[in-house]
């Protein structure tokens, strides 16, 4: 029964940003067909931000009617909303309307509203949800998280996204010369299956997570509840049932069991921090979610594809494994330490400071036309993601064996942190132009 759980929880974190994710690893097909062209990626980060509306709403909720928001109501609707637009998507992605004298993808953006509404909501009612089970089926919802954007980039890989090839093309140079001038360009070849094909594997994913989910929520209550041992020689503690009103019947079960055991070791929820050490708990949430989800995706292909599609490819790629890794490790290897957790923030953020400079140096980054080069950067993105990574699930656990408003806010600091980096990043990319781009066919770098 408990690895039915494990491959339910993680199934269920499948659906958390499948979405989002998806139509990132899609961009490079999408872009050469909408007319917003490369513009399209910042027009995405607009309206994902414009969908924390949802989690905002969620959170108020939570705090200004306690108990009166029917957690699995909503995630069965959001669920249910996310397979729709995946279906619709397949169908009307690359639909357009003439809006102020020129042509938008109008159905495209509605729809990814929707999409991102599902996603960024997941963050505030998802976690909560899963307080219902042992702490160890946190981590494991947290590898289906990752998987929700690692097995999108490997079908992406799989589709041929994005892979290109430098051609020779002839302009003519003049009525007068009559000759001609010879150029490299980029040439995408076409891809293995198309991408209506890919939304619908999306809507398939977002199917997998709601049969997960409707699994979970039928579980019996009394095993979900159940009394095994959280801590070696310590009583049991659901916290669940101290801090989720619908929980009281079980809830007062086992307590009642608990006030007869002698208690041998502290609990769960003896575990205090101070006000400094919650505020720096909350602080890691914020910044990792905005470095990973805001501030360097903004400009990955600004510091990868000076490099070469393949180095651009492979630093998509093994970043979203790179997650699920991070979070087996942690199902293993539980590191509370705020000082371990702390140094191992400062050594992401050292990567991501490097990610950040070459971005900065684009169109000619450091090494540029070495393997050297192409290494170190598809390494710096892999490690930048691993470590944030690993961060982010040991503060959901440690935040997880608080309380069950702990955690709501746990999702609300996630998408704060994403809001931040975002914001910050939208104007230096599209508005000031500081990060500029570069052709590996065409560009030519001092030595």
């Amino acid at each position: 029964m408990a690895l039915l759980l494990h491959v339910l929880a993680c199934a269920f974190g499948l659906g958390s940003w499948v979405a989002v994710n998806g139509l990132w690893v899609e961009l490079p097909l999408i872009v050469n067909t909408l007319p917003e062209g490369w513009e399209l990626p910042s027009h995405l980060t607009v309206i994902i931000q414009l969908a924390n509306l949802g989690p905002l709403l969620i959170t108020l909720m939570h705090k200004l009617c306690p108990g009166r928001l029917k957690e699995h109501v909503a995630i069965y609707s959001i669920l249910a909303i996310g397979v729709l637009s995946c279906i619709l998507l397949a169908f009307f992605w690359d639909k357009t309307t003439i809006f102020a004298g020129a042509s938008r993808s109008t159905a495209f953006f509605i729809i990814t509203f929707f999409l991102s509404l599902v996603d960024c909501t997941s963050s505030v009612t998802f976690l909560p949800f899963m307080m219902r089970l042992p702490p160890k089926y946190i981590t494991t919802y947290f590898i289906g998280e990752g998987l929700s954007g690692f097995i999108p980039g490997v079908v992406a890989l799989t589709q041929g996204v994005g892979m290109a090839k430098c051609v020779n093309s002839s302009e003519t140079a003049g009525n007068h010369t009559g000759g001609s001038m010879w150029s490299l360009h980029t040439e995408y070849l076409p891809p293995n299956f198309s991408t209506d094909v890919f939304f619908f594997f999306l809507a398939a994913m977002m199917c997998v997570s709601l049969a997960a989910f409707i699994a979970l929520n039928r579980l019996p209550r009394t095993y979900k509840l159940s009394s095994e041992k959280l801590v070696p020689k310590t009583v049991v503690c659901v916290s669940s049932g101290l801090d989720n009103p619908t929980a009281g019947t079980d809830g007062e079960t086992v307590k009642g069991q608990a006030e007869g055991a002698v208690q041998t070791g502290p609990t769960l929820t003896e575990t205090k921090h101070s006000l400094h050490q919650v505020t720096f708990i909350y602080f890691l949430m914020v910044w990792v979610n905005a470095s990973t989800n805001g501030l360097l995706p903004s400009v990955q292909t600004y510091s990868c594809m000076p490099y070469g599609n393949l180095a651009y490819h492979l630093s998509a790629a093994l970043a979203s494994v790179a997650n699920p890794v991070a979070c087996t490790i942690a199902m293993f290897f539980q590191n509370r330490s705020l000082v371990f957790l702390g140094v191992l923030m400062a050594l992401g953020t050292g990567f991501g400071s490097y990610n950040m400079a070459m971005a900065a140096m684009s169109p000619c980054p450091l090494l540029q036309g070495s393997v050297v080069g192409e290494i170190i950067i598809v390494l710096s993105w892999l490690f930048f993601t691993g470590t944030l990574s690993y961060v982010r699930v040991m503060v959901g656990v440690i935040l997880r064996d608080r309380s069950h408003t702990a955690l709501v806010w746990c999702g609300a600091a996630a998408q704060i942190g994403s809001l931040l980096g975002s914001l910050a990043m939208f104007p230096l990319v599209n508005v000031y132009g500081l990060f500029q781009s570069g052709d590996v066919c065409s560009t030519q770098c001092p030595l």
